[in-house]
């Protein structure tokens, strides 16, 4: 496998010291050691990694390697009279990866030389032709990426401040089923005046929102009817005749008249009706009821309150249920909500919804949102596990309607919301290289679990959640992340890729994921998530190397890679670059960041 390491051996140079020779120190001055190459690439799959050792000085020299780290072994062809020997390491699985630096050592008598060698312990993995039906939803990676907006008086008029770029931009993001969550002055129902009132209804903050994004990608949102309007709230216990209840009701049936019937609805001699052509399809109930005063039980009487009353309305529609707040692992536990709602729902679930954040803290460790992940997937497979108990609840899809690094927001003195004796500090992570780890390993485990959506909170916004920045409409690195996973990863309502069968031999800082798309090309995902120093926030990250074998994939035309990492053009987005086809294939990233290569045959 000398060829490999040439060629990493070129690849690398960028962090790596290059190909060559240079003293570390001699015993005697007449004796002389240079290596060539002066880094190697030993994959933990045990395949050999060698360097040519050339001495001089001396008629008996012997070779040896020290400091190597665990896992690895070392064998040395001795040079001889000639002076030529041949240093070979090998890694077995135990060997961690990341990159060292060894000391390949001459001695003659009592003399000595050594000589740096850079040994790169490359991750392995095997990319199999075979689907793996145990993964995702009977093997396909059913997965489809999307973003949110909340309508309200501070950010309703980010399109009309854009006209530009937007929503032209968002439209080329291709999200599908973008999720809107009217709060505040958007909430259209202002008053219940009696004599009813014309202006006790006023869409015009809503619709800055709505209406451009009914004009993008699918034309479908996800309106999630999130709260009450101001003017009265639910109550706990909630009963089915509460009387709040029952104008919640009337809320929710005018909003499905005002987009989807023809007629609109009528309200103190005004009609009211959505000025696009395009209805909305799916509804959401209720936001984050478990942090928001209500119980599991109440939730359940208001979802079977509100859906039949919608349906009524408009019979076509989908629902949305549950959409728990889980950014921290005992409040929003599934486990304290799920089975009320499975033991006492007896209205329409088309989806069930949930949230996943890994923090509300921005002073959590690189070390401690990465953790979070498994949880994030342990919540996923309890609630496919629950709504499985129902033999008609069985194929409810699972949708993550809300996704970022940081939950956290600054009060109106500044300081964090969730911990209110710090002040609230950004959280970069949201869109710095960080995410370009974060973000496709969420996707990656999740979509593995189970997982039917991925929606980014939110698409206008600062830089710890946004895909575009709220201001200036300028694109984050966060927004290529999420427009790559789409892109390279496409699900429509009736395909989607396979997730192929693969084995790796570590998972700890590197994830991969391979997969079949329907055009019968393959894509192979290579996320790097090494931390480089486990105190590191938004750290930079530890260089890997993933020595990937598609051998199984059998001949292939031509590959392409697409790169997500620090100094990714956040302007023009990646550019994909090609490579000469092989049957293996090496990539490395020097920090966190992800690489897609793109196989056609």
């Amino acid at each position: 496998m000398r060829s490999l390491s040439l060629l990493f051996c070129i690849s690398v140079a960028v962090f790596l010291v290059a190909c060559g020779s240079g003293s570390d120190g001699s015993t005697n001055p007449s004796l002389n050691l240079s290596l060539s190459p002066s880094v190697v690439l030993a994959p933990q799959d045990g395949t050999p990694a060698s360097t040519n050792a050339s001495v001089s000085g001396a008629s008996s020299v012997t070779l040896s390697v020290t400091g190597l780290p665990n896992g690895v072994t070392s064998q040395s062809t001795q040079p001889g009279s000639s002076g030529q020997g041949v240093v070979t390491l090998v890694a077995s699985p135990a060997a961690p990866a990341g990159t060292y630096t060894v000391s390949v050592v001459a001695n003659a008598g009592s003399s000595s030389v050594s000589q740096p060698l850079t040994l790169v312990v490359a991750v392995a993995v095997v990319v199999g032709s075979s689907t793996d039906t145990t993964l995702g939803i009977n093997g396909k990676l059913n997965e489809f990426m999307s973003t949110s907006f909340q309508p309200a008086e501070w950010d309703a008029a980010y399109f009309q401040n854009q006209p530009n770029t937007e929503p032209a931009q968002l439209n080329s993001l291709g999200p599908q089923h973008i999720r809107l969550q009217a709060i505040s002055e958007a909430i259209p129902w202002k008053a219940n005046s009696n004599p009813q009132l014309s202006t006790d209804w006023d869409f015009t903050i809503l619709d800055e929102v709505v209406q451009p994004v009914l004009s993008v990608t699918d034309h479908s949102p996800e309106f999630q009817i999130a709260v009450t309007p101001s003017f009265f709230s639910l109550p706990s216990p909630l009963t089915a005749n509460d009387p709040n209840l029952q104008l919640y009701v009337s809320y929710a049936q005018n909003l499905v008249s005002y987009y989807n019937s023809p007629a609109g609805f009528t309200w103190g001699g005004a009609t009211f009706k959505s000025p696009s052509g395009h209805p909305i399809t799916w509804w959401g109930i209720h936001n984050e009821y478990n942090i928001n005063g209500l119980t599991a039980v109440d939730y359940v009487v208001l979802y079977n309150a509100l859906v039949p009353a919608m349906l009524k309305i408009d019979p076509t529609i989908k629902i949305s249920a549950v959409e728990l707040s889980d950014f921290d692992y005992m409040q929003g536990d599934p486990r304290n909500n799920l089975p009320t709602f499975v033991g006492g729902v007896n209205a329409q679930v088309n989806v069930a919804s949930t949230h996943f954040y890994s923090s509300c803290d921005q002073t959590d460790s690189d070390v401690q949102i990465f953790s979070t992940i498994p949880v994030f997937v342990a919540d996923l497979q309890y609630f496919r596990q629950e709504f499985a108990t129902r033999p008609d609840l069985s194929n409810v899809a699972v949708w993550v309607t809300e996704n970022n690094v940081n939950a956290d927001y600054a009060d109106g003195n500044g300081n964090s919301t969730c911990n209110p004796g710090q002040k609230f500090v950004t959280d970069q992570r949201g869109t710095s290289a960080f995410f370009a780890a974060w973000r496709p390993y969420v996707f990656s485990q999740l979509g593995k679990a189970g997982n039917q959506a991925l929606y980014q909170w939110d698409y206008p916004a600062n830089a710890q959640f946004g895909e575009v920045d709220y201001n200036t409409s300028s694109k984050y690195l966060s927004y290529w992340v999420d427009y790559t996973l789409g892109q390279l990863f496409p699900v429509t309502a009736t395909t989607a890729p396979e997730i192929l069968q693969l084995t790796a031999t570590e998972t700890g800082t590197v994830e991969t994921l391979a997969t079949k798309n329907p055009d019968g090309s393959f894509i192979v995902m290579v996320i790097n998530r090494a931390v480089q120093s486990p105190t590191d926030n938004n750290g930079p990250g530890a260089p890997r190397t993933v020595v990937i074998d598609v051998s199984a994939l059998g001949n292939y035309s031509t590959v392409a890679q697409t790169t997500l990492q620090n100094g990714t053009d956040t302007v023009n987005g990646p550019q994909p670059m090609a490579l000469s086809p092989a049957p293996k294939l090496s990539v490395t990233l020097n920090g966190y960041g992800t690489k897609f290569l793109h196989l056609v045959p």
